[in-house]
């Protein structure tokens, strides 16, 4: 393993923030996996941390295979994640939307522009990417359509669930977007947590990653074969909005398989108590996120469910 500075920014106020690196093996540019880039994403990070462990004890066993080079980032923000702010400290600007960067411009996007520059040429790259959205979700990789990459290569993460998902004009600045523009084929890893950490979907993760190297012949490890995964596109995702305001109590968690005509939730007035709303699910298919808050408020997005 070789540790290493990819970029560093100065800061009149505190210590230089420095974008570490961790590679493994020499030669062919093959796989990188880029960890937080905005300053919650604590789990992004874990999982990263969990990656360079692993990868270091099967470079140890001479596990990686000759020619293959694997580069793992786990943290692109940690000024802001020493704050507990998601976005960058001073102006509030995300990160990953500053790609391919400009190293003339604002901070965010000479960041961008010197994290860019050191992970262009991979063969393949995964972002551990985070929802905006507060919830729990099933763990899965997504693709961003741009034509570069065969939907096909997501089968090979042997997770449960693989999305297609249709670029939006302000997706363009993206990480994965600008990867696969560049010549890599990118994919988004999706654990069920952000700001916490959950250890059995991390371990899932890392898994998954593993087993996409070793179906790839990027190193040699023994991992499980996971799921056979289903590649499904935005439309069957269907949104399960509140109606109105008030303390949510959920009946369903991710996973579960649903009939139409089932109890999701009950919403209450947060003063009296009284329940204000039932909500059914109107479709059958299994739960794929779930609103983790109490409160929720209307036209909010309380589930997603998978039609089947």
């Amino acid at each position: 393993m070789h540790k290493q500075v990819l970029y560093s920014i100065q800061s009149p106020y505190r210590q230089p923030m420095d974008i570490i690196g961790f590679r493994f093996g020499k030669g062919e540019k093959a796989m990188c996996v880029v960890g937080a880039m905005r300053g919650n994403e604590i789990q992004q990070m874990y999982v990263c941390s969990r990656l360079v462990s692993r990868l270091k004890e099967l470079e140890r066993e001479g596990s990686i295979c000759n020619g293959k080079e694997i580069m793992i980032i786990p943290c692109v923000n940690y000024y802001s994640m020493n704050i507990g702010k998601r976005f960058w400290t001073m102006d509030n600007t995300d990160i990953n939307r500053m790609f391919p960067g400009y190293d003339m411009g604002e901070t965010t996007q000479r960041i961008a522009d010197g994290l860019f520059r050191e992970i262009q040429g991979f063969t393949y790259g995964v972002q551990l990417a985070s929802f905006y959205q507060q919830g729990d979700f099933l763990p899965h990789v997504k693709l961003m359509e741009t034509g570069f990459t065969n939907h096909d290569d997501m089968t090979d993460f042997g997770l449960p669930y693989a999305f297609v998902r249709t670029p939006r004009p302000y997706d363009t600045t993206t990480l994965n977007y600008n990867w696969q523009v560049w010549g890599t084929k990118a994919f988004s890893l999706y654990t069920n947590a952000t700001d916490n950490i959950d250890e059995s979907s991390a371990k899932i993760a890392v898994d998954a990653i593993i087993r996409f190297m070793v179906r790839r012949g990027i190193v040699r490890a023994s991992v499980n074969s996971g799921n056979l995964t289903e590649i499904i596109g935005e439309k069957r995702l269907v949104q399960i909005h509140s109606p109105i305001s008030g303390i949510c109590k959920s009946y369903v968690k991710t996973g579960d398989e649903l009939r139409s005509g089932d109890l999701l939730c009950e919403i209450s007035d947060p003063l009296e108590g009284d329940v204000i709303s039932k909500i059914f699910s109107p479709i059958n298919g299994t739960v794929f996120f779930r609103y983790n808050r109490p409160l929720e408020f209307e036209k909010s997005v309380l589930y997603k469910i998978i039609k089947l």
